[in-house]
């Protein structure tokens, strides 16, 4: 699936068509690309860039990266030999006052993204690809699916997979589930890294 032809080629050109054609959801208007070398072991996706992803232009910098990063650094994954994007680029908000709250893509925002998920992972040609909560698994499949449910390894499209939550939903779980939560998302990520061959 395709929104030009011939089909982008590099990064590059496919980051610069793709923000051409503006956000499709309400809020943010800056479209935040994925990081990484092409051919990484692992590509993380997840759900949509947040408040500081927006601000500052560059996927998983805000508190749910930075519980990424020391998850990854726990599980001995080095972040900077791996691809991080989002299933939708743009991040999807509401204003109250100064705060920007976050809101959830639709199922049908989703698949307006999809297109640019499909060409990114068909250029970047990770190893596996790591579906981060029910929104990434969404945009990889196609298909609604519980992460309680899938988690673990998949295939997506014949590209090694693996399922796990989105680090945010850690960070909203309550303080009792929250380190349980965590050391479950660690092993995930040692996983991760096993199944990648690293």
């Amino acid at each position: 699936m395709t929104l030009f032809e011939p089909d982008p080629t590099s990064l590059e050109e496919l980051n610069a068509k793709g923000a051409e054609l503006g956000s499709f959801v309400s809020g943010g208007v800056r479209a935040v690309f994925g990081e990484g070398p092409l051919h990484a072991p692992i590509a993380f996706v997840g759900e949509q860039p947040g408040d500081r992803e927006d601000l500052v232009g560059r996927p998983f910098v805000g508190p749910a990266g930075q519980l990424l990063d020391r998850a990854l650094a726990e599980a001995g994954i080095d972040r900077s030999v791996c691809y991080l994007t989002n299933a939708v680029k743009h991040f999807k908000f509401v204003p109250r006052g100064r705060i920007r709250l976050h809101q959830s893509p639709l199922a049908s925002e989703v698949k307006h993204y999809r297109w640019w998920l499909e060409s990114e992972l068909r250029i970047v040609a990770p190893g596996l690809v790591a579906a981060l909560g029910a929104t990434a698994l969404l945009a990889l499949t196609g298909r609604a699916g519980g992460v309680a449910k899938l988690r673990g390894p998949q295939t997506f499209d014949e590209r090694l997979g693996y399922v796990t939550t989105h680090p945010s939903a850690i960070l909203r779980a309550s303080e009792q589930r929250r380190q349980l939560d965590y050391q479950a998302f660690v092993a995930d990520m040692r996983a991760i890294r096993q199944r990648a061959g690293l």
